[in-house]
Protein backbone atom coordinates (compact mmCIF):
# COMPACT_ATOMS: atom_id res chain seq x y z
CA UNK A 1 0.00 0.00 0.00
CA UNK A 2 1.11 3.56 -0.57
CA UNK A 3 1.63 5.90 2.41
CA UNK A 4 -1.58 7.77 1.57
CA UNK A 5 -3.53 4.52 1.52
CA UNK A 6 -2.13 3.37 4.85
CA UNK A 7 -2.70 6.61 6.64
CA UNK A 8 -6.29 7.14 5.56
CA UNK A 9 -7.04 3.79 7.11
CA UNK A 10 -5.15 4.50 10.31
CA UNK A 11 -6.58 7.96 10.97
CA UNK A 12 -10.19 7.16 10.05
CA UNK A 13 -10.40 3.80 11.77
CA UNK A 14 -7.65 3.35 14.36
CA UNK A 15 -8.20 6.77 15.96
CA UNK A 16 -11.99 6.40 16.00
CA UNK A 17 -11.95 3.04 17.74
CA UNK A 18 -13.25 0.72 15.03
CA UNK A 19 -10.56 -1.82 15.92
CA UNK A 20 -10.35 -4.38 18.65
CA UNK A 21 -6.91 -4.79 20.25
CA UNK A 22 -5.70 -7.20 17.61
CA UNK A 23 -6.56 -4.77 14.83
CA UNK A 24 -4.82 -1.95 16.70
CA UNK A 25 -1.64 -4.02 16.83
CA UNK A 26 -1.78 -4.66 13.08
CA UNK A 27 -2.47 -1.00 12.33
CA UNK A 28 0.31 0.11 14.67
CA UNK A 29 2.78 -1.97 12.72
CA UNK A 30 1.67 -0.11 9.59
CA UNK A 31 2.09 3.21 11.38
CA UNK A 32 5.71 2.44 12.26
CA UNK A 33 6.53 2.15 8.56
CA UNK A 34 5.58 5.79 7.98
CA UNK A 35 8.16 8.56 8.20
CA UNK A 36 7.36 11.32 10.68
CA UNK A 37 7.06 13.88 7.88
CA UNK A 38 4.66 11.73 5.88
CA UNK A 39 2.70 10.99 9.03
CA UNK A 40 2.09 14.68 9.73
CA UNK A 41 1.20 15.42 6.12
CA UNK A 42 -1.35 12.65 5.92
CA UNK A 43 -2.70 13.45 9.39
CA UNK A 44 -3.64 16.92 8.14
CA UNK A 45 -5.04 15.45 4.92
CA UNK A 46 -7.17 12.82 6.62
CA UNK A 47 -8.47 15.06 9.39
CA UNK A 48 -9.60 17.66 6.87
CA UNK A 49 -10.95 15.54 4.05
CA UNK A 50 -12.11 12.43 5.87
CA UNK A 51 -13.22 13.61 9.27
CA UNK A 52 -15.19 16.76 8.65
CA UNK A 53 -18.72 17.25 7.48
CA UNK A 54 -18.60 17.83 3.71
CA UNK A 55 -21.26 20.13 2.22
CA UNK A 56 -23.96 18.27 0.34
CA UNK A 57 -23.54 19.13 -3.32
CA UNK A 58 -26.38 17.56 -5.20
CA UNK A 59 -30.12 17.16 -4.85
CA UNK A 60 -31.92 14.60 -7.01
CA UNK A 61 -34.60 16.22 -9.13
CA UNK A 62 -38.01 15.96 -7.49
CA UNK A 63 -36.70 14.28 -4.35
CA UNK A 64 -37.97 15.13 -0.87
CA UNK A 65 -35.28 15.87 1.72
CA UNK A 66 -32.80 13.76 -0.30
CA UNK A 67 -34.91 10.60 0.09
CA UNK A 68 -34.49 9.69 -3.59
CA UNK A 69 -31.68 9.68 -6.12
CA UNK A 70 -34.23 9.28 -8.94
CA UNK A 71 -37.91 10.05 -8.26
CA UNK A 72 -40.93 9.60 -10.52
CA UNK A 73 -43.87 11.26 -8.74
CA UNK A 74 -47.34 9.82 -9.07
CA UNK A 75 -50.04 11.65 -11.02
CA UNK A 76 -52.48 13.57 -8.85
CA UNK A 77 -55.23 11.48 -7.21
CA UNK A 78 -53.48 8.22 -8.07
CA UNK A 79 -54.11 5.65 -5.33
CA UNK A 80 -51.86 2.87 -6.61
CA UNK A 81 -49.53 1.02 -4.26
CA UNK A 82 -46.17 2.79 -4.48
CA UNK A 83 -42.92 0.83 -4.33
CA UNK A 84 -39.49 2.47 -4.01
CA UNK A 85 -36.25 0.59 -4.60
CA UNK A 86 -32.92 1.21 -2.91
CA UNK A 87 -30.42 2.40 -5.49
CA UNK A 88 -28.16 -0.61 -5.17
CA UNK A 89 -30.90 -2.76 -6.77
CA UNK A 90 -31.11 -2.76 -10.58
CA UNK A 91 -34.16 -1.26 -12.28
CA UNK A 92 -34.11 -1.74 -16.04
CA UNK A 93 -33.09 1.36 -17.94
CA UNK A 94 -31.81 3.24 -14.87
CA UNK A 95 -28.21 3.61 -13.71
CA UNK A 96 -27.64 1.88 -10.36
CA UNK A 97 -25.50 4.41 -8.48
CA UNK A 98 -24.98 2.62 -5.14
CA UNK A 99 -25.04 6.15 -3.74
CA UNK A 100 -21.69 6.96 -5.33
CA UNK A 101 -20.71 9.85 -7.59
CA UNK A 102 -18.07 7.66 -9.26
CA UNK A 103 -20.38 4.71 -9.88
CA UNK A 104 -23.12 7.01 -11.21
CA UNK A 105 -20.67 8.66 -13.62
CA UNK A 106 -19.10 5.45 -14.96
CA UNK A 107 -22.00 2.97 -15.09
CA UNK A 108 -24.46 2.18 -17.87
CA UNK A 109 -28.21 1.88 -17.25
CA UNK A 110 -29.22 -1.57 -16.01
CA UNK A 111 -30.00 -3.95 -18.86
CA UNK A 112 -32.66 -5.72 -16.80
CA UNK A 113 -34.39 -5.63 -13.45
CA UNK A 114 -32.92 -7.32 -10.42
CA UNK A 115 -34.48 -10.72 -9.79
CA UNK A 116 -36.17 -9.48 -6.60
CA UNK A 117 -38.44 -7.23 -8.70
CA UNK A 118 -39.96 -10.06 -10.73
CA UNK A 119 -43.19 -10.41 -8.73
CA UNK A 120 -43.71 -6.64 -8.48
CA UNK A 121 -43.32 -6.31 -12.25
CA UNK A 122 -45.68 -9.21 -12.93
CA UNK A 123 -48.31 -7.47 -10.78
CA UNK A 124 -47.66 -4.09 -12.44
CA UNK A 125 -46.73 -2.42 -9.16
CA UNK A 126 -45.74 1.20 -9.69
CA UNK A 127 -42.09 1.91 -8.88
CA UNK A 128 -41.81 5.56 -7.83
CA UNK A 129 -38.05 5.90 -7.59
CA UNK A 130 -34.59 4.76 -6.54
CA UNK A 131 -33.91 5.67 -2.92
CA UNK A 132 -30.81 7.27 -1.50
CA UNK A 133 -28.26 5.33 0.55
CA UNK A 134 -24.82 5.47 2.09
CA UNK A 135 -22.06 5.37 -0.53
CA UNK A 136 -21.46 1.75 -1.66
CA UNK A 137 -23.77 0.79 1.27
CA UNK A 138 -20.80 1.09 3.67
CA UNK A 139 -21.97 3.64 6.28
CA UNK A 140 -24.19 2.72 9.26
CA UNK A 141 -25.15 6.38 9.80
CA UNK A 142 -26.88 6.81 6.42
CA UNK A 143 -24.94 9.98 5.58
CA UNK A 144 -24.32 10.65 1.89
CA UNK A 145 -22.01 13.57 1.12
CA UNK A 146 -22.80 13.71 -2.61
CA UNK A 147 -26.54 13.07 -2.98
CA UNK A 148 -27.39 14.60 0.38
CA UNK A 149 -28.44 12.91 3.60
CA UNK A 150 -32.12 11.92 3.98
CA UNK A 151 -33.89 13.73 6.78
CA UNK A 152 -34.77 11.86 9.93
CA UNK A 153 -38.35 12.75 10.97
CA UNK A 154 -37.20 13.26 14.57
CA UNK A 155 -34.74 15.99 13.59
CA UNK A 156 -35.38 19.38 15.20
CA UNK A 157 -32.51 21.69 16.14
CA UNK A 158 -29.97 19.02 15.22
CA UNK A 159 -30.11 16.67 12.26
CA UNK A 160 -30.49 13.11 13.54
CA UNK A 161 -28.93 10.29 11.54
CA UNK A 162 -31.44 8.49 9.31
CA UNK A 163 -29.52 5.22 9.73
CA UNK A 164 -27.74 3.31 7.02
CA UNK A 165 -27.27 2.13 4.63
CA UNK A 166 -30.96 2.09 3.51
CA UNK A 167 -31.47 5.66 4.71
CA UNK A 168 -33.58 6.92 1.81
CA UNK A 169 -35.72 3.78 1.90
CA UNK A 170 -36.73 4.44 5.51
CA UNK A 171 -37.14 8.19 5.08
CA UNK A 172 -39.29 7.86 1.94
CA UNK A 173 -41.70 5.54 3.77
CA UNK A 174 -41.94 7.85 6.77
CA UNK A 175 -42.52 10.88 4.52
CA UNK A 176 -45.35 9.08 2.67
CA UNK A 177 -43.68 9.14 -0.76
CA UNK A 178 -43.61 5.34 -0.86
CA UNK A 179 -45.89 2.74 0.68
CA UNK A 180 -43.25 0.02 0.58
CA UNK A 181 -39.53 0.08 -0.09
CA UNK A 182 -37.06 -2.66 -0.85
CA UNK A 183 -33.82 -2.26 1.06
CA UNK A 184 -30.78 -4.44 1.57
CA UNK A 185 -29.30 -5.65 4.85
CA UNK A 186 -25.70 -6.80 5.21
CA UNK A 187 -25.11 -5.95 8.87
CA UNK A 188 -28.29 -4.08 9.84
CA UNK A 189 -28.91 -1.82 6.85
CA UNK A 190 -32.70 -2.31 6.92
CA UNK A 191 -33.27 -2.53 10.68
CA UNK A 192 -31.03 0.38 11.70
CA UNK A 193 -32.72 3.00 9.45
CA UNK A 194 -36.12 1.53 10.36
CA UNK A 195 -35.22 2.05 14.02
CA UNK A 196 -33.92 5.57 13.41
CA UNK A 197 -36.96 6.71 11.40
CA UNK A 198 -39.75 4.99 13.34
CA UNK A 199 -40.91 2.48 10.73
CA UNK A 200 -41.01 -1.32 10.33
CA UNK A 201 -38.20 -3.18 8.56
CA UNK A 202 -37.65 -6.89 7.91
CA UNK A 203 -34.30 -8.55 7.35
CA UNK A 204 -35.07 -11.79 5.50
CA UNK A 205 -33.47 -15.22 5.81
CA UNK A 206 -30.18 -15.36 3.94
CA UNK A 207 -30.77 -16.92 0.52
CA UNK A 208 -34.56 -16.51 0.54
CA UNK A 209 -34.62 -13.56 -1.88
CA UNK A 210 -32.32 -13.79 -4.95
CA UNK A 211 -29.46 -11.30 -5.12
CA UNK A 212 -29.02 -11.23 -8.91
CA UNK A 213 -28.88 -7.57 -9.92
CA UNK A 214 -28.03 -6.31 -6.41
CA UNK A 215 -24.82 -4.32 -5.87
CA UNK A 216 -22.83 -6.69 -3.65
CA UNK A 217 -21.11 -6.29 -0.30
CA UNK A 218 -21.05 -9.85 1.09
CA UNK A 219 -23.34 -11.94 -1.14
CA UNK A 220 -21.80 -15.26 -0.06
CA UNK A 221 -22.65 -14.92 3.62
CA UNK A 222 -24.48 -11.74 4.68
CA UNK A 223 -26.39 -9.79 2.00
CA UNK A 224 -30.19 -9.92 1.99
CA UNK A 225 -33.07 -7.99 0.40
CA UNK A 226 -36.09 -7.11 2.51
CA UNK A 227 -39.17 -4.87 2.74
CA UNK A 228 -39.75 -1.72 4.76
CA UNK A 229 -43.09 -0.05 5.49
CA UNK A 230 -44.85 2.30 7.88
CA UNK A 231 -46.53 -0.64 9.62
CA UNK A 232 -46.58 -4.42 9.71
CA UNK A 233 -49.39 -4.68 7.17
CA UNK A 234 -47.33 -2.87 4.54
CA UNK A 235 -44.27 -5.01 5.26
CA UNK A 236 -46.46 -8.09 4.76
CA UNK A 237 -47.44 -6.65 1.38
CA UNK A 238 -43.78 -6.08 0.64
CA UNK A 239 -42.86 -9.66 1.53
CA UNK A 240 -45.64 -10.87 -0.75
CA UNK A 241 -43.84 -9.01 -3.56
CA UNK A 242 -40.58 -10.78 -2.70
CA UNK A 243 -41.77 -14.34 -2.04
CA UNK A 244 -44.62 -16.08 -3.84
CA UNK A 245 -47.43 -17.13 -1.53
CA UNK A 246 -46.17 -15.19 1.47
CA UNK A 247 -49.54 -13.60 2.25
CA UNK A 248 -51.02 -17.08 2.64
CA UNK A 249 -48.21 -18.14 5.00
CA UNK A 250 -48.67 -14.98 7.04
CA UNK A 251 -52.41 -15.56 7.35
CA UNK A 252 -51.69 -19.11 8.55
CA UNK A 253 -49.26 -17.78 11.18
CA UNK A 254 -51.92 -15.37 12.46
CA UNK A 255 -54.49 -18.16 12.69
CA UNK A 256 -52.03 -20.44 14.46
CA UNK A 257 -51.05 -17.95 17.16
CA UNK A 258 -53.38 -14.96 17.20
CA UNK A 259 -52.54 -13.98 20.80
CA UNK A 260 -49.32 -12.93 22.47
CA UNK A 261 -49.62 -15.48 25.28
CA UNK A 262 -49.19 -18.24 22.70
CA UNK A 263 -45.69 -17.02 21.78
CA UNK A 264 -42.61 -17.63 23.94
CA UNK A 265 -40.03 -14.86 23.75
CA UNK A 266 -36.42 -15.10 24.92
CA UNK A 267 -35.38 -11.67 26.23
CA UNK A 268 -31.73 -10.80 25.59
CA UNK A 269 -30.14 -8.07 27.71
CA UNK A 270 -26.91 -6.53 26.42
CA UNK A 271 -24.30 -4.44 28.19
CA UNK A 272 -24.25 -0.74 27.38
CA UNK A 273 -27.97 -0.41 26.64
CA UNK A 274 -29.71 2.77 27.78
CA UNK A 275 -32.04 1.75 30.68
CA UNK A 276 -34.88 3.72 29.07
CA UNK A 277 -34.52 1.59 25.93
CA UNK A 278 -34.50 -1.67 27.88
CA UNK A 279 -37.59 -0.56 29.81
CA UNK A 280 -39.38 0.36 26.57
CA UNK A 281 -38.69 -3.13 25.20
CA UNK A 282 -39.84 -4.84 28.41
CA UNK A 283 -43.00 -2.74 28.53
CA UNK A 284 -43.81 -3.54 24.90
CA UNK A 285 -43.40 -7.27 25.49
CA UNK A 286 -45.60 -7.09 28.60
CA UNK A 287 -48.35 -5.15 26.81
CA UNK A 288 -48.31 -7.71 24.00
CA UNK A 289 -48.86 -10.50 26.53
CA UNK A 290 -45.95 -12.69 25.39
CA UNK A 291 -44.48 -15.41 27.56
CA UNK A 292 -41.10 -13.81 28.31
CA UNK A 293 -38.06 -15.65 29.65
CA UNK A 294 -34.64 -14.03 30.14
CA UNK A 295 -31.73 -15.55 28.23
CA UNK A 296 -28.63 -16.47 30.21
CA UNK A 297 -25.17 -14.92 30.31
CA UNK A 298 -23.67 -17.79 28.31
CA UNK A 299 -25.85 -16.93 25.32
CA UNK A 300 -25.10 -13.22 25.77
CA UNK A 301 -21.37 -13.99 25.53
CA UNK A 302 -21.96 -15.90 22.31
CA UNK A 303 -24.00 -12.99 20.91
CA UNK A 304 -21.22 -10.52 21.77
CA UNK A 305 -18.62 -12.74 20.08
CA UNK A 306 -20.84 -13.04 17.00
CA UNK A 307 -21.11 -9.25 16.85
CA UNK A 308 -17.33 -8.96 16.64
CA UNK A 309 -17.13 -11.71 14.02
CA UNK A 310 -20.01 -10.26 11.99
CA UNK A 311 -18.42 -6.81 11.92
CA UNK A 312 -15.14 -8.40 10.81
CA UNK A 313 -16.79 -10.31 7.97
CA UNK A 314 -18.75 -7.25 6.84
CA UNK A 315 -15.68 -5.00 6.92
CA UNK A 316 -13.51 -7.50 5.04
CA UNK A 317 -16.27 -7.90 2.48
CA UNK A 318 -15.98 -4.19 1.70
CA UNK A 319 -12.45 -4.91 0.50
CA UNK A 320 -13.44 -8.05 -1.40
CA UNK A 321 -16.30 -6.38 -3.27
CA UNK A 322 -15.24 -2.74 -3.50
CA UNK A 323 -11.45 -2.58 -3.61
CA UNK A 324 -11.63 -1.39 -7.23
CA UNK A 325 -13.36 1.79 -6.04
CA UNK A 326 -10.90 2.61 -3.26
CA UNK A 327 -9.09 5.56 -4.85
CA UNK A 328 -11.38 6.54 -7.71
CA UNK A 329 -12.18 10.21 -8.12
CA UNK A 330 -15.61 10.79 -6.62
CA UNK A 331 -15.40 8.07 -3.96
CA UNK A 332 -15.35 9.72 -0.53
CA UNK A 333 -12.36 9.37 1.79
CA UNK A 334 -14.44 7.74 4.55
CA UNK A 335 -15.63 5.10 2.11
CA UNK A 336 -12.05 4.44 1.05
CA UNK A 337 -11.04 4.13 4.70
CA UNK A 338 -13.67 1.43 5.29
CA UNK A 339 -12.49 -0.44 2.20
CA UNK A 340 -8.91 -0.29 3.47
CA UNK A 341 -10.01 -1.60 6.87
CA UNK A 342 -11.31 -4.61 4.97
CA UNK A 343 -7.89 -5.06 3.40
CA UNK A 344 -6.36 -5.17 6.87
CA UNK A 345 -8.85 -7.76 8.16
CA UNK A 346 -9.17 -9.97 5.11
CA UNK A 347 -5.92 -12.00 5.24
CA UNK A 348 -6.45 -13.47 8.69
CA UNK A 349 -9.40 -12.22 10.71
CA UNK A 350 -12.02 -12.71 7.97
CA UNK A 351 -11.36 -16.42 7.61
CA UNK A 352 -11.17 -16.98 11.35
CA UNK A 353 -14.52 -15.25 11.84
CA UNK A 354 -16.12 -17.42 9.16
CA UNK A 355 -14.67 -20.54 10.78
CA UNK A 356 -16.54 -19.64 13.99
CA UNK A 357 -19.79 -18.99 12.13
CA UNK A 358 -21.17 -22.59 12.24
CA UNK A 359 -20.80 -22.67 16.02
CA UNK A 360 -22.79 -19.43 16.31
CA UNK A 361 -25.48 -20.77 13.97
CA UNK A 362 -25.71 -23.91 16.09
CA UNK A 363 -25.98 -21.88 19.31
CA UNK A 364 -28.85 -19.85 17.88
CA UNK A 365 -30.55 -23.00 16.57
CA UNK A 366 -30.37 -24.56 20.05
CA UNK A 367 -31.87 -21.45 21.63
CA UNK A 368 -34.86 -21.66 19.29
CA UNK A 369 -35.62 -25.11 20.69
CA UNK A 370 -36.48 -23.30 23.95
CA UNK A 371 -38.20 -20.14 22.67
CA UNK A 372 -40.15 -19.12 19.57
CA UNK A 373 -38.41 -15.75 19.09
CA UNK A 374 -35.70 -13.61 20.69
CA UNK A 375 -36.30 -9.97 21.65
CA UNK A 376 -33.82 -7.15 22.21
CA UNK A 377 -33.48 -3.46 21.26
CA UNK A 378 -32.54 -2.75 17.65
CA UNK A 379 -30.31 0.11 18.89
CA UNK A 380 -28.83 0.42 22.37
CA UNK A 381 -29.50 4.17 22.51
CA UNK A 382 -31.61 6.72 20.68
CA UNK A 383 -30.17 7.69 17.28
CA UNK A 384 -27.33 10.23 17.59
CA UNK A 385 -27.22 13.65 15.97
CA UNK A 386 -24.94 14.52 13.05
CA UNK A 387 -22.30 16.96 14.35
CA UNK A 388 -22.23 20.38 12.74
CA UNK A 389 -18.44 20.30 12.87
CA UNK A 390 -15.94 17.57 13.61
CA UNK A 391 -15.17 13.99 12.72
CA UNK A 392 -18.01 12.11 11.07
CA UNK A 393 -15.89 8.96 11.37
CA UNK A 394 -16.34 9.15 15.16
CA UNK A 395 -20.10 9.15 14.56
CA UNK A 396 -19.83 6.11 12.26
CA UNK A 397 -17.90 4.23 14.94
CA UNK A 398 -20.53 5.10 17.53
CA UNK A 399 -23.41 3.89 15.35
CA UNK A 400 -21.55 0.67 14.59
CA UNK A 401 -21.18 0.12 18.33
CA UNK A 402 -24.82 0.75 19.33
CA UNK A 403 -26.52 -1.39 16.67
CA UNK A 404 -27.59 -4.90 17.77
CA UNK A 405 -28.05 -6.29 14.29
CA UNK A 406 -24.97 -7.96 12.80
CA UNK A 407 -25.06 -11.27 14.77
CA UNK A 408 -28.33 -12.04 12.98
CA UNK A 409 -26.68 -11.53 9.59
CA UNK A 410 -23.76 -13.77 10.55
CA UNK A 411 -26.23 -16.54 11.40
CA UNK A 412 -28.42 -15.95 8.33
CA UNK A 413 -31.65 -15.71 10.34
CA UNK A 414 -34.52 -13.25 9.79
CA UNK A 415 -35.24 -10.32 12.11
CA UNK A 416 -37.90 -7.64 12.39
CA UNK A 417 -37.54 -4.06 13.67
CA UNK A 418 -40.80 -2.62 15.05
CA UNK A 419 -41.27 0.87 16.55
CA UNK A 420 -42.37 1.02 20.19
CA UNK A 421 -42.97 3.95 22.58
CA UNK A 422 -40.13 5.17 24.79
CA UNK A 423 -40.09 7.67 27.63
CA UNK A 424 -37.46 10.05 26.26
CA UNK A 425 -37.47 13.85 26.18
CA UNK A 426 -36.58 14.07 22.46
CA UNK A 427 -37.74 10.75 20.96
CA UNK A 428 -41.28 9.34 21.24
CA UNK A 429 -40.21 5.96 19.81
CA UNK A 430 -37.43 3.42 19.87
CA UNK A 431 -37.27 0.02 18.15
CA UNK A 432 -37.85 -3.56 19.24
CA UNK A 433 -35.93 -6.21 17.31
CA UNK A 434 -37.46 -9.69 17.08
CA UNK A 435 -35.21 -12.49 15.83
CA UNK A 436 -36.58 -15.79 14.57
CA UNK A 437 -35.45 -19.17 13.26
CA UNK A 438 -34.65 -19.50 9.58
CA UNK A 439 -37.65 -18.92 7.29
CA UNK A 440 -39.81 -17.58 10.14
CA UNK A 441 -40.69 -14.27 8.44
CA UNK A 442 -44.43 -14.94 8.75
CA UNK A 443 -44.15 -15.72 12.46
CA UNK A 444 -42.03 -12.62 13.07
CA UNK A 445 -44.57 -10.39 11.35
CA UNK A 446 -47.39 -12.00 13.31
CA UNK A 447 -45.56 -11.18 16.54
CA UNK A 448 -44.93 -7.67 15.21
CA UNK A 449 -48.64 -7.34 14.51
CA UNK A 450 -49.39 -8.15 18.18
CA UNK A 451 -46.81 -5.63 19.40
CA UNK A 452 -48.25 -2.99 17.08
CA UNK A 453 -51.83 -3.65 18.16
CA UNK A 454 -50.95 -3.41 21.88
CA UNK A 455 -49.39 0.07 21.74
Amino acid sequence: MRIRDEFLLITDLLITGYFSDIYVNEASAMTRRLTSRSFLLWLLFALWFSGCTIPERRTAAGSHHHDFIVYWPLPAKDNELCLAVKDNIDVKGVVTTAGSQYVARTSLPAAQDAACLAIARARHIRIVGKTNLSELTLSPSGINDYYGTPRNPFSKLHQIIPGGSSSGSAASVESGLADITFGTDTAGSIRVPAACCGIVGLKTTFGLVPLNGVFPVEPKHLDTVGPMGKDVAHVVQGMDLLEKGFAVRYAAAVRSKPLGRQIKIGRLYLSGTDPQIDKAVDDALTRAGFQVVPLDQAFKAKWDAAKNDGNTVAAAAAWISDQKYGFKWGVRARTTAVILLGRLLYPGQYRKALERRPAWQHALHEEFKKVDLIALPTLQTVPPAIPWFGRISLLEARVLNIQNTVPVNLAGNPALAVPIPVNHEHFPETSLQLVGPRLSEAELLNAGRIVEASR
